[in-house]
């Protein structure tokens, strides 16, 4: 029996351990990450069933080795005798990436060889499995006698494939964790830390964090960590001389666009050379971050339209008829299903292939939620073909969404006390938001505050620092939340939770000067004023003839003030592009919603135009649309009035919304959307700073 020194570890905290053990624990003891853990068991299990045992996956309560007394007797005395691999195979394939990609000339194959500690015929296996992969990045692997052994092709394309491969093999407590690179007794976190330039990820995150839009508040984590991701190959490639040729622009019309105002200043915290071809390369990855902000799920409905909420309220409530699991009331589910779905949908219509390497596992751990899913998706998408691949992706969303229903009967209520600043402060308080949703951060304190405030106000203190106060009333924590804090954290609340009655409302606290805090309040207010002050409602003659969508929207476009529109040809087509992707009706309406943003639009606009005769629209042309509610808007758009115009996107999921646009006349209308903004306005500034 041959096993990896990483399988051993594994089975070893398997058998030693009494009860189940969760993925989070084998990876803590073993130092690996969960996904590492998953990959795993596929063949872990292949191995125990050989010895007539079985690996028990039971969801929300871990995993453990089953089988008679005997069989795991002889197993241990087998598994002790056993010989141990140095490296396994796909550790070896990693490795011999990532030393190909390091290197700037040839390596000989018995080098490889010989630092892996493997037979020259293995590693030319290996590289036999490896350059297929490398062709999907667009890049060759060059194997030639007397030469040795090379990958070639665009730095951009090695930068993709080194940010690939860290997000598939090291986790948050990897990449944030206080351990340095050297600590990990694993060589492939090892060698992945140091390509990414773990020493460069705390500064390029504060940079990050100064930036007042507060990107992170607006990206999902998975996209801002994979932004740090980038902009940390980036810069540790420089450092190492592996430079971005003229040649590997990511855009063609790269020259025309307009400098990044973050660019200068992300450039500046570095000494480095930045050529023209690197300020490109990194101005890119702000630019397609800032698109990827619109993956805030408010921002995604105007992007993709209200379908796609409807959508995720439909499989959520078809879920839940299966399972018996109240999934609607977990708004974190409704909110990572419209983030996911969007772009998912988008995929499969284009019918591009979707990969999902934990398919196996996630349909073993979760068998009769995946039959559930399979059944809603089936029910929903009658006319798209929905991959086993796709549905594995959404049952990890209602997996976590089992677990987090079965481990908090209730929210816990907690007060933050963070004394390193307010970038600091707001990184922990995204980062507590995003891991364990369960806990309603009602404010943040200083220490002095935080321990004269009732105790029957709160469930828990959440500090930084050491506290003048009982160790009961807190937990100590970095601004980094690390896997081994987040379990603590875990285990904390689940107790408080379960024996804990809820505490009474404690009102938030206010670290902003109030001066600092009116300039903001002010900046959304005068958002909110501009949008509102746009408001008008028209009737439209369809007489004539006009009754087909482009002389409709033309002559919308031709109803509002001079001025406000240059080239309405130009955004005519581009609202009928949105109606040819898919249909602007919103369901069981007759109201559409026409929106889009464009270099030809000067100020925001929000008209409704009510039709003298129906309008048929949607795919088949039956349905009937008598009001057409128009929002334009620059392509540059300050923030406060993004998300105000995608307020008013999302506030036409409410059936009240929707009757006043079908019925009453404009006063109403805009005092209904002035107290639902000031409700958003209330709601925002309850958790600032």
């Amino acid at each position: 029996m041959i096993v990896s020194n990483r399988q051993r570890r594994i089975l070893e905290v398997l058998l030693n351990r009494q009860g189940e053990v969760t993925a989070g624990e084998i990876a803590e003891e073993v130092q690996i990450s969960t996904r590492t853990v998953h990959r795993e068991m596929l063949a872990l299990e292949l191995l125990l069933s050989e010895h007539q045992l079985s690996l028990v996956k039971k969801s929300g309560i871990g995993i453990s080795i089953q089988g008679n007394d005997e069989d795991v007797a002889r197993f241990k005395k087998k598994l002790s005798r056993s010989e141990t691999a140095t490296y396994s195979s796909e550790e070896r394939k990693v490795l011999i990436i990532c030393r190909l990609l390091e290197e700037a000339e040839p390596v000989k194959l018995f080098a490889l060889a010989h630092q892996l500690n493997a037979a020259i015929p293995t590693i030319s296996r290996d590289l036999d499995e490896i350059e297929p992969e490398l062709r999907k990045h667009g890049l060759e692997l060059v194997r030639r006698r007397g030469y040795g052994v090379e990958i070639t092709g665009d730095e951009s394309a090695k930068r993709h494939l080194i940010g690939r491969l860290a997000q598939e093999y090291l986790d948050e407590s990897d990449l944030f964790g206080t351990s340095s690179e050297q600590s990990s007794p694993w060589p492939v976190t090892r060698q992945l830390l140091r390509m990414v330039g773990k020493n460069n990820f705390f500064a390029i995150e504060k940079l990050l964090w100064k930036w007042k839009e507060g990107w992170p508040n607006r990206l999902p984590e998975a996209a801002y960590t994979r932004l740090l991701i980038r902009l940390s190959v980036a810069v540790t490639r420089m450092q190492q001389n592996h430079w971005i040729k003229p040649s590997d622009r990511m855009v063609a019309s790269a020259g025309e666009r307009q400098p990044h105002p973050r660019l200068e200043r992300f450039m500046e915290a570095f000494e480095l050379e930045w050529p023209e071809a690197e300020k490109e390369y990194v101005q890119k990855l702000l630019d397609d971050v800032e698109e990827y902000a619109a993956d805030d799920s408010a921002i995604l409905l105007e992007k993709y339209g209200l379908e796609l909420a409807e959508t995720a309220v439909e499989l959520i409530r078809a879920v839940e008829r299966r399972m018996d699991i109240p999934f609607d009331q977990d708004r974190s589910l409704l909110d990572g299903l419209i983030r996911h779905l969007g772009p998912a949908l988008e995929r499969l219509r284009e019918g591009k292939a979707i990969r999902n390497p934990l398919l196996a596992q996630i349909k073993k751990d979760y068998e009769p939620l995946f039959a559930a899913v399979r059944e809603a998706a089936d029910e929903i998408w009658r006319n798209l073909v929905v991959p086993d691949e796709e549905i594995g992706y959404l049952v990890m969303h209602f997996g976590a969404s089992v677990e987090r229903w079965q481990l908090f009967p209730r929210n816990v209520r907690a007060l933050l006390v963070c004394t390193s600043g307010i970038g600091s402060s707001k990184l922990l308080a995204v980062r507590i938001h995003k891991e364990i949703p369960q806990i309603e951060l009602v404010g943040h304190y200083s220490w002095y505050e935080a321990a004269r405030i009732p105790q029957d106000r709160y469930d828990l203190i959440i500090s930084t620092v050491d506290l003048p106060v009982e160790p009961d009333r807190y937990i100590k924590i970095s601004p980094l939340l690390t896997r081994e804090e987040k379990e603590k954290l875990l285990a904390y609340i689940r107790t408080i939770a379960a024996n804990k009655p809820s505490p009474s409302a404690v009102k938030p606290s206010d670290d902003h000067g109030p001066w600092e805090r009116l300039k903001l309040i002010n900046t959304y207010t005068s958002a909110i004023v501009q949008v509102l002050d746009s408001f008008a409602v028209y009737s439209l003659d369809l007489a004539g003839g006009n009754d087909h969508l482009q002389a409709v929207l033309t002559a919308i476009l031709a109803r509002l003030p001079k001025g406000l529109l240059q080239q309405e040809e130009t955004i005519v087509e581009r609202l009928i592009q949105r109606e040819k992707y898919g249909s602007q009706v919103i369901p069981d309406s007759k109201l559409a919603l026409f929106h889009t943003r464009s270099e030809w639009v000067r100020k925001p606009v929000v008209s409704l135009f009510r039709l003298s005769a129906p309008l048929m629209l949607g795919p088949d042309g039956t349905s009937e649309v008598r009001q057409i509610l128009l929002m334009l808007a620059p392509q540059s758009l300050s923030r406060p009035i993004l998300e105000v115009l995608s307020e008013v996107s999302a506030m036409l999921l409410l059936p009240e919304t929707i009757r006043l646009l079908e019925e009453e006349e404009a006063d109403k209308i805009k005092s209904f959307l002035s107290l639902e903004l000031e409700t958003f306005l209330r709601t925002k500034w309850e958790w600032r700073e």
